[in-house]
């Protein structure tokens, strides 16, 4: 190496120093900031859930909730008791850690007395899995309905593996089972990324009947009082929302109901938006494409904007 590019060599490793050495300085600002109210940390020797495992949580419960679909294992009747032993047992001890870890948090958080938050997990876990069989059934008949509402649909095994309105349902449907039996976080963080995977945002505390079929799915919204009836379909860009609230009223109407009823086998076409929590889409209705809807529709009701005026120039 000749004397100019050693020169250059030093120069370099000099200032990668400079830059090195500022680091600690940086890594003081930090944690001072750990000590500043306006700043969020959970800085604590509880851990608090996991996201990273509360998504892995969500893939073991597929495997259970559609045996033979997202596993590289052949299934068959000679193995089939080995298969959904090994994988209970799994989701069982790591639904039950994450669980137990919510409840922790929220004890502390809130200062509470202890509820023993390990059996309590173990509890929560073990009730929610004696539900699985039946949200089998369940999802069963929403995979039927996308079937029989989508002429694209060429097989269930393709609506299995590639609808992204199935994954949100069956997401929805694994969190609203644990949202009813009082986990916080947890649902949350499974709704919120079967959002960001599909576009669909369907919050836990929504009541969503069976043979619910969302056809294409991005960008609809369901919040979190929404009441949906039985062998109801949606299309893209639905929103089932809430009126605009002011600033003073939003914790007042945090336990109340903020967003619409829609009755039984009603269809909802794409970029709909119905608003309020007092709000009745009747049963049977059929509401037509981009209509704005703040009042309740009768039942039967054909809902429709007025043809639009193409102009050609």
């Amino acid at each position: 190496m000749d004397e100019y590019k050693l020169e250059q060599c030093k120069i370099k490793t000099e200032k990668a120093k400079e830059f090195r050495e500022e680091i600690p300085g940086i890594v003081e600002n930090l944690v001072q900031s750990c000590s500043i109210e306006d700043c969020f940390d959970h800085v604590d020797l509880e851990p608090m859930p996991s996201k990273a495992a509360v998504i892995d949580i969500i893939y073991m419960a597929c495997r259970i909730l559609y045996p033979g679909y997202f596993t590289n294992m052949r299934i068959d009747k000679v193995n089939l008791i080995y298969y959904f032993g090994q994988e209970v047992t799994a989701f069982f001890e790591a639904l039950s850690e994450q669980i137990t870890l919510a409840i922790r948090h929220e004890c502390r958080r809130h200062n509470m007395a202890c509820v023993n938050c390990d059996e309590r997990g173990q509890e929560i876990a073990i009730n929610f899995m004696n539900e699985l069989a039946g949200l089998r059934r369940l999802l069963a008949k929403d995979i039927r309905a996308a079937y029989e509402g989508d002429p694209a649909a060429k097989s269930y095994d393709e609506i299995i593996f590639s609808y992204p309105g199935l994954f949100a349902i069956t997401v929805y449907r694994i969190a609203h089972q644990l949202h009813e039996q009082g986990v916080s976080l947890i649902p949350r963080i499974m709704s919120e990324y079967a959002h960001s995977l599909t576009g669909i945002d369907i919050h836990p505390g929504a009541r969503i009947g069976e043979s619910f079929f969302i056809d294409h799915g991005t960008g609809v919204v369901i919040g979190e009082t929404t009441d949906i009836g039985k062998r109801v379909r949606i299309y893209q860009g639905v929103t089932l929302g809430a009126l605009s609230l002011p600033k003073d009223a939003v914790e007042q109407l945090r336990s109340e109901k903020r967003h619409p009823t829609i009755e039984d086998d009603v269809v909802i076409y794409s970029g709909v938006t119905i608003l309020g929590g007092e709000t009745v889409i009747g049963a049977r209705s059929v509401i037509g494409g981009n209509v704005w809807i703040t009042a309740s529709v009768p039942p039967d009701t054909k809902v429709f904007m007025k043809k639009p005026e193409l102009v050609f120039k």
